[in-house]
C-alpha cells in the first residue's frame, strides 16, 4: 500500500447454492489465500454467502438465519487479517428481503451496500451481533493511511452502471464489482469492453468478481470470470471456466488520481453525492505483479510502435507545414549533422514543404563540420541530405570559432563549455543568417528528453523558429527513425534506409570535443546519462508526478537486470537536479507540436517557475530505503 500501491484480489470460489455454512468455510480459505498473497482488498460474487440462484429460497427465514450466522463466522475468522473483503448475503430490511454486499475489515462490518435496490438515505441496521452497521447505495469507504484508496460498490450486474459511476463522480478510486451474471456466447467479451470503457472513460480502477462454477445450473451456467482492471488496461483475468484460484494485480492508485488531474467530470468534495466512511488499515509493502514498463512511451504491444511512429511524423510535418504556409516561408532551413535529433528534423521538414507544395529543394540542409566533427556522421549527413533532395550547404566553422577564440581571449586548447558553446552558436548563428536570407524558417531539432535534462546550448541549438522534435522523447525518436528506415526499403529506397539505420546506430553525441582517433570522442550518455532512465524518470516524475523515491522504486524493478539500484540512484539525483535547474531554457522554448500527453512548453505544457527550489525532491530521494527487484523495500 505504499506509494499508492495496492495489492487487490478477485475470488470465485465453488459454491454450493443455499448452503451458507460450507459456502463460508470457502469464502474464509479464500481471505486467508489473499492475504498470504500480500492483498489488502478482496472481492467475492454477488450473494456468495448464500449462492445468487435461488428464486424463493432467498426471502426464507432459515436461509436469512443461516447467512447471518455464517457472516458471523466469517468476521471471528478473518478479524486478524489486514483485508478489506466484501462477501454478498440477503437480509430481511423492513418488510421486503434485500441482497447486499458486506464491506468487512478486521473482524468488523463496515457498510452494507445493496445490491438489487437504490437505497437513497444511509440507513443503520443491525446485522451479525453488530450494531448501527451503515446500509445505502451512496457510500465510499477511505483509508485513512492511504488517502488514494477510496472504495465504491458496483450496485448492479453490468456496465456501465449509474452507481458505479456515481461513485467514481464522487472521488471514488476504486469500484469493486462482485457480479452473478451467467455465461452466455459473448459474454466474455461483453463485459471486457464495458469495464475497460468505464475504468478508462471514469479514469478508476475496478475489480470484477463473477459467481463460479458451483452455482446453480438449472437454466444458467456460471463460469468464475475475474478480472482487474484500470486506465482502460486488463491488468489480471481469469477467463471463464479457468478455475477456482484467485486473480491478484497491483493496482497503482496514485497513477490513477494523477490521470484525473486534467478531468472536469469529477465532483469537488462540497459537491459529491456519496456519503464517505472512513477505515483504518495498516499500511504494508506491496510487490508488483509485473515490473514496471521501461519504456513508457511506447505502446505496450510492439506492433503498434510503427503506426505510432508514422503517427507522429504526421503530426510533427503538419504543424511544421501550418507555420511554413502562414508565415509565407520560402524554405526550411536545418542543420544537419549526421546525429539523431538531426536526422528525423529533416525528415519532418521534407515532408512538411511536400504538404505545402514546395520542391525538395527547398528544404536547405547545413552541414558545418568544426573540432568534433567525425567523416562518419559528415559523410552521412551529406548522403541523407542528397537522398532525400534537399539542397545541400557545407559550411566549415572552424576558422570562425577560432576567430571568435580570438575576440574574447579564449584559448582554443582548453576545452571547456567556451570551446563547446561557441560551436553551437556559431552554427545558430549561420542558420538563422541563412532564413533571413532566403525567406525561410529554421527548423529545430532539441527533443523532449535533451528539453527535460537542459542538454542544450542557450541561444545555440535551444533557438528555432520551430522546434518539431520538442514533445518527443530520445527513446520514441529512435523508433520513429527506425520506422521511417523500413519504410524506405519497403519502397525500393535501400540506400536512404541503410543511411537511417547507421544514424541509429551511431552514439549520440554533440560532436563538440576534437576525435580520439578519428571516433567520437564525447558520448552524451556517458555525460548526463542513459536516456532510457531518464524517459522513465521524465515519465513517472512530471507526467504522473510520482515522488523521486516512487521513481526510483519502480526504475530499480524495471530495470533489474540491466543497472544496479545504485547506478540508477544516481542517475535520478541527476535528473532532478538538472530537470529544476534547466527550466530557465525552457521558459522560452520557441514553438512546436504536442505529439504525445506530456510537453514542457511554457505555454501549453509545464507550469514551472525557473527558479523552484529542488530541495524537497531530492530529500525525498534521499529518504528511500534499499529496494529488492521486485519493487519492495528492505529493512
Amino acid at each position: 500500500m505504499k506509494d499508492g500501491f495496492l495489492r487487490v484480489a478477485a475470488a470465485s470460489p465453488r459454491l454450493t447454492p443455499a448452503d451458507p455454512a460450507a459456502n463460508i468455510r470457502a469464502l474464509i480459505a479464500s481471505a486467508h489465500e489473499a492475504e498470504q498473497m500480500g492483498a489488502t482488498v478482496l472481492v467475492t460474487p454477488r450473494l456468495s454467502i448464500s449462492g445468487s440462484e435461488l428464486g424463493d429460497l432467498l426471502s426464507m427465514p432459515a436461509l436469512l438465519s443461516g447467512c447471518e450466522a455464517a457472516l458471523a463466522e466469517y468476521l471471528r475468522e478473518t478479524a486478524s487479517l489486514s483485508l478489506l473483503s466484501f462477501v454478498g448475503l440477503p437480509i430481511r430490511f423492513g418488510a421486503r428481503t434485500v441482497a447486499v454486499s458486506a464491506a468487512v475489515l478486521g473482524g468488523e462490518l463496515l457498510a452494507l451496500f445493496p445490491l438489487d435496490d437504490c437505497i437513497d438515505e444511509t440507513v443503520p441496521v443491525t446485522l451479525a451481533g453488530q450494531n448501527s452497521v451503515p446500509l445505502g447505495t451512496y457510500q465510499l469507504l477511505t483509508a485513512r493511511e492511504m488517502p488514494e484508496l477510496t472504495v465504491g460498490v458496483n450496485a448492479f450486474d453490468g456496465m456501465p452502471h449509474p452507481f458505479g459511476e456515481e461513485a467514481a463522480l464522487d472521488g471514488a478510486t476504486l469500484i469493486v464489482s462482485p457480479s452473478a451474471e451467467p455465461e452466455l456466447v459473448g459474454a466474455r467479451q461483453r463485459r471486457l469492453s464495458r469495464s475497460l470503457e468505464l475504468t478508462r472513460r471514469m479514469r478508476v480502477a475496478l475489480v470484477y468478481a463473477g459467481a463460479g462454477e458451483g452455482e446453480s445450473g438449472t437454466d444458467l451456467v456460471f463460469s468464475g470470470h475475474r478480472m482487474i482492471a484500470s486506465g482502460g488496461k486488463l491488468l489480471a483475468e481469469a477467463k471463464p471456466f479457468s478455475g477456482d484460484s484467485l486473480t491478484v494485480a497491483t493496482l497503482d492508485l496514485a497513477e490513477v488520481l494523477s490521470s484525473r488531474e486534467d478531468s472536469c467530470q469529477h465532483r469537488a468534495p462540497d459537491e459529491a453525492r456519496c456519503e464517505r466512511i472512513p477505515f483504518s488499515i495498516p499500511l504494508r509493502e506491496t510487490a508488483f505483479t509485473a515490473p514496471p514498463a521501461k519504456n513508457p512511451f511506447l505502446p505496450e504491444d510492439e506492433r503498434e510502435i510503427p503506426e505510432r511512429a508514422r503517427e507522429i511524423l504526421r503530426i510533427q510535418a503538419h504543424g511544421l507545414a501550418l507555420r511554413a504556409s502562414r508565415t509565407g516561408a520560402k524554405s526550411l532551413v536545418r542543420g544537419v549533422s549526421g546525429g539523431l535529433d538531426s536526422t528525423l528534423a529533416l525528415l519532418v521538414a521534407c515532408r512538411a514543404a511536400e504538404l505545402c507544395g514546395m520542391r525538395a529543394d527547398a528544404v536547405h540542409a547545413v552541414t558545418m563540420p568544426c573540432f568534433g566533427t567525425t567523416s562518419r556522421t559528415k559523410s552521412n549527413a551529406e548522403q541523407l541530405a542528397e537522398a532525400l533532395g534537399a539542397r545541400l550547404s557545407v559550411i566549415d566553422i572552424r576558422e570562425s570559432v577560432l576567430s571568435h577564440f580570438s575576440d574574447i581571449g579564449h584559448d582554443p586548447a582548453v576545452t571547456d563549455v567556451v570551446y563547446e558553446n561557441a560551436q553551437a552558436r556559431e552554427r545558430t548563428q549561420i542558420l538563422m543568417d541563412l532564413a533571413n536570407a532566403e525567406g525561410g524558417l529554421v527548423v529545430g531539432t532539441g527533443d523532449l528528453s535533451e528539453l527535460a535534462l537542459g542538454w542544450a546550448t542557450y541561444n545555440g541549438d535551444h533557438m528555432s523558429m520551430y522546434g518539431v522534435n520538442a514533445s518527443v522523447p530520445k527513446t520514441l525518436l529512435r523508433h520513429i527513425v527506425a520506422t521511417l528506415a523500413d519504410d524506405f526499403e519497403a519502397e525500393g529506397d535501400g540506400r536512404t534506409a541503410q543511411l537511417l539505420r547507421d544514424v541509429l546506430a551511431t552514439p549520440v553525441s554533440p560532436e563538440l570535443l576534437p576525435p580520439k582517433d578519428g571516433e567520437i570522442a564525447q558520448c552524451t550518455e556517458g555525460i548526463v546519462g542513459p536516456y532510457e532512465l531518464h524517459d522513465f524518470f521524465l515519465y513517472h516524475l512530471v507526467h504522473h508526478g510520482f515522488t523521486p523515491h516512487k521513481v526510483l522504486r519502480m526504475a530499480v524493478a524495471a530495470f533489474a537486470d540491466e543497472y544496479s539500484e545504485e547506478t540508477i540512484r544516481s542517475w535520478l539525483r541527476v535528473f532532478v537536479r538538472r530537470f529544476f535547474s534547466q527550466q530557465f531554457k525552457r521558459s522560452c522554448l520557441p514553438d512546436g507540436p504536442s505529439v504525445g500527453s506530456l510537453s514542457l512548453s511554457p505555454r501549453g505544457g509545464l507550469a514551472m517557475p525557473s527558479d523552484a527550489a529542488v530541495s524537497a525532491w531530492l530529500a525525498d530521494l534521499d529518504r528511500a530505503l534499499s529496494i529488492r527487484k521486485d519493487g519492495t523495500h528492505l529493512d
